[in-house]
């Protein structure tokens, strides 16, 4: 027999032996799997981020929504380092955790997540808890009381009121429940085969299923799990609520206004900065905010706004500067004990993009919008033109087809469409007066020039 016949011939003979071992695990595989579907599913809800009054209301949202569906339990996968709702609306989500028909599990996870805050107090009225290595829990502070009774950790209460633990600690101060894996819950697969088989509310989990494979080994299938996320918009006032975003979104868009109003026209950056104004006022709504920090910030953009319609950063934007990294510190108030100042970095990116927007780009667009084809604009002292719009004390006036920013030092403002004259130059701005009746000689102030 030939050398290649040969190898065929091998190759065939095993394909044959090797054929209904494939077949039998493949019968395994698929008959494990169908017992999985034939289990009631379990339901998972992703808790990311501070927990606002969207977060709040999707959590008992889903936990109606596993009563009524047929879910034999409802999983939080909590990653979040604080609660901006009231301590009466975390009472009130606590209560609605505690008085669910159906098992509530909360699984902190996966690596490196946190449960932190009145969030973390969750745990103690949920059915089933567990911890990703690698996670943290703890600085409850002050126990919420739901139902007249207040909640607790028992002995542990004082090892997280201040600090935080990681798995290992907490399952040494029996904080977690019915968690006995010495390693910990690190993904949410195992954290179904934690469920399996506990007791809650009456009611006997039943997430796995063991079938043989075909060396007699055990296989382990979950059952079915059914994922829910907050919608599009919910989403996205949730992502606006964060320090970071409201505090970032509020500078762009007051910047943006500032830079629109002094400016002729509304254009798109008048439209994008109104549209993250909104934003940000939103986000602010549920933020614990100071006074003192929004009014420092509103007043560093008065400030700003003195130079920008002039095109030349002088003192005022100095003063502006000053506000805003003063304003930057003091907005966010602490929440039991939750810094919420944005971060480092968040900070950094918002002052230095503000000083240099005031210091260098704001200026040198104003200029650039209300640039002239004239060469020398003291030449300009002199010429005459019309106001596009009424000025009282400012406006916008047309002079030698170029529009420019326009003062009048007269208690009686400049209708629209009037004729003017150019009596002096500030920056970009012109100071001009009417024709008629002028209160400075212009010809006395060109030959000064």
């Amino acid at each position: 027999m030939r050398v290649g016949a040969k190898r065929r011939f091998v190759c065939g003979l095993g394909l044959v032996l090797i054929a209904p071992l494939v077949g039998l695990m493949a019968s395994q595989g698929a008959q494990a799997a169908g017992e999985a579907e034939n289990l009631t599913p379990v339901d998972v809800v992703e808790v990311s981020g501070l927990i606002d009054s969207v977060v709040a209301q999707n959590i008992e949202e889903a936990i109606t929504r596993s009563q009524e569906n047929g879910s034999q339990a409802l999983i939080l996968q909590m990653n979040t380092k604080g609660a901006v709702v009231s301590r009466d609306r975390m009472a009130q989500l606590a209560g609605a955790i505690a008085a669910s028909k159906v098992p509530v599990a909360i699984w902190v996870g996966p690596s490196g997540a946190r449960a932190l805050g009145l969030p973390a107090q969750l745990l103690t009225v949920a059915d089933v808890t567990a911890m990703a290595p690698g996670a943290r829990i703890g600085r409850t502070g002050r126990m919420l009381t739901v139902n007249d009774v207040e909640l607790s950790f028992g002995d542990a209460k004082d090892a997280v009121y201040a600090k935080t633990v990681g798995f290992v600690e907490a399952r040494e101060l029996d904080i977690l429940k019915f968690s006995n894996d010495d390693r910990g819950v690190p993904v949410l697969r195992n954290m179904l085969f934690a469920l399996d088989g506990v007791e809650s509310r009456g009611v006997v989990l039943d997430t796995v299923v063991d079938v043989l494979d075909a060396q007699g080994q055990v296989t382990r299938e979950a059952t079915t799990v059914r994922f829910f996320k907050l919608g599009l918009v919910p989403r996205l006032l949730h992502t606006v609520a964060s320090p970071a975003s409201a505090y970032l979104l509020l500078t762009i868009g007051l910047a943006l206004l500032v830079f629109e109003f002094f400016t002729a026209g509304i254009g798109v950056a008048g439209l994008v900065g109104a549209v993250t104004l909104i934003l940000g006022s939103v986000g602010i709504g549920e933020l614990p905010m100071s006074g003192f920090g929004i009014a420092l910030l509103l007043l560093a953009m008065v400030a700003f706004a003195v130079d920008v319609q002039v095109g030349i950063p002088r003192l005022w934007t100095g003063v502006g500067l000053l506000l805003y990294i003063v304003a930057s510190f003091t907005m966010f108030r602490p929440v039991d004990g939750l810094t919420m100042r944005p971060s480092w970095i968040t900070l950094s990116v918002g002052i230095v993009g503000i000083a240099l927007t005031f210091i260098v780009g704001m200026p040198s667009m104003v200029r650039t919008r209300f640039a002239t084809p004239t060469i020398g604009r003291q030449n300009l002292v002199g010429a005459t033109g019309v106001a596009v719009g009424e000025i009282a004390p400012d406006g916008v006036v047309m002079v030698d087809g170029a529009q420019w920013r326009a003062r009048t030092n007269r208690a009686t403002p400049l209708a629209s469409n009037a004729e003017i004259r150019v009596v002096d130059i500030d920056g970009v701005t012109l100071q001009v007066e009417p024709i008629e009746g002028g209160a400075r000689d212009y010809r006395e102030k060109r030959a000064s020039h």
